[in-house]
Order: C-alpha cells, then sequence, then structure tokens
C-alpha cells in the first residue's frame, strides 16, 4: 500500500513539474512574441515618434479621439489597407454611398455631418474620429455645412480589389419619421 501512494506521489510529482515546465515554456514564447512585436514597432516610422533610432523620423499626420468605443472588424480573406485625405469644401459633400469594409475617419480640420442609414446625425469636428459601417445595406452621407474645407485622414480596411466605396441612393429621412 505504501509503494503504491509513493509511487501516485510521485507520478503527480512528475506531472506537475511537466506542466511547470509547459507553462515557463508558453510564458517564455509569449514573452518572444510580446519582445518581437516590441522590436518590430522600433522599425516603424509611426512608431518612432516615441524615441527615434538612428536615421528613422516619423510624423504624426492626424489624430483623433473618439467619443466611445471603436469596433473594428476587417474583411475575411485578404483586406487592402489604403490612407488617403479628403477635402470637402463647404457645402459640399461625399454623396451617398457604402463600403465594402469598414472606414477609420480622422477629422483633421473642419466639421464634417454626417448622416446615418437609420436618419441619426452626427456632428464630427476637427479633432475627433469615427468607423464607418460596412456593407451595401449601411449607406451614409458626409456633409461640409460650415465655412472652413474638411480635411479628413481616412483608412480603408476593405476586401482585396474592392472599390474605396459604392455609390447609393438617398435614404428617404422623412419617410422614416
Amino acid at each position: 500500500m505504501r509503494i503504491g501512494r509513493q509511487q501516485d506521489r510521485r507520478e503527480r510529482q512528475e506531472r506537475q513539474e511537466r506542466q511547470d515546465q509547459h507553462g515557463q515554456q508558453v510564458r517564455l514564447g509569449k514573452a518572444l512574441v510580446g519582445g518581437g512585436c516590441a522590436a518590430a514597432l522600433g522599425f516603424v516610422p509611426s512608431a518612432a515618434t516615441a524615441a527615434p533610432g538612428s536615421g528613422v523620423s516619423g510624423t504624426v499626420v492626424a489624430k483623433g479621439t473618439s467619443t466611445g468605443k471603436l469596433k473594428v472588424k476587417t474583411p475575411k480573406g485578404r483586406t487592402d489597407v489604403t490612407f488617403r485625405t479628403i477635402t470637402v469644401e463647404p457645402g459640399g459633400s461625399t454623396g451617398w454611398h457604402t463600403h465594402s469594409g469598414q472606414v477609420i475617419a480622422v477629422v483633421q480640420s473642419g466639421t464634417l455631418t454626417r448622416i446615418l442609414d437609420d436618419c441619426s446625425v452626427e456632428v464630427m469636428a476637427a479633432g475627433t474620429s469615427f468607423i464607418e459601417p460596412s456593407g451595401a445595406h449601411r449607406p451614409h452621407i458626409g456633409r461640409n455645412l460650415g465655412t472652413e474645407p474638411v480635411v479628413l485622414w481616412v483608412t480603408y480596411l476593405l476586401p482585396e480589389g474592392s472599390a474605396l466605396s459604392d455609390d447609393a441612393d438617398a435614404v428617404d429621412c422623412g419617410a422614416k419619421k
């Protein structure tokens, strides 16, 4: 009986040591991945603005703060990532349109008034950011109702080969009331 308990104890101890060793390997792997990611960021010019390395510089071209939590979703499969500056002159508009993937925007200057598919209106001042929804069922329009140009810095996360936007029919907000 005593030999059986000693053997059980030894087996439990060996199992625990294997689990501890596996846990250490997992933690080491995570640390190496995290360290590798941190090291890789040192080679990205935009990440270099805090502490530039030799021969590396970065420029912040746009910064905006969201009014709430941003939920970013990338398309299934390969994703085209496009960065673009858009200027909407006073009295101008983007026209009703949709996107096949999400669009992240920062209002660099001016004030953009957005009307969404549910007829809600969002006024986005300089220094704010937002995500435009994806899908043909989510038409929206951006308007410049102000007196100065609206400048947007936009990042498109679209399925590979997609157009940046697609024209859409205007939403009849009078009928939705």
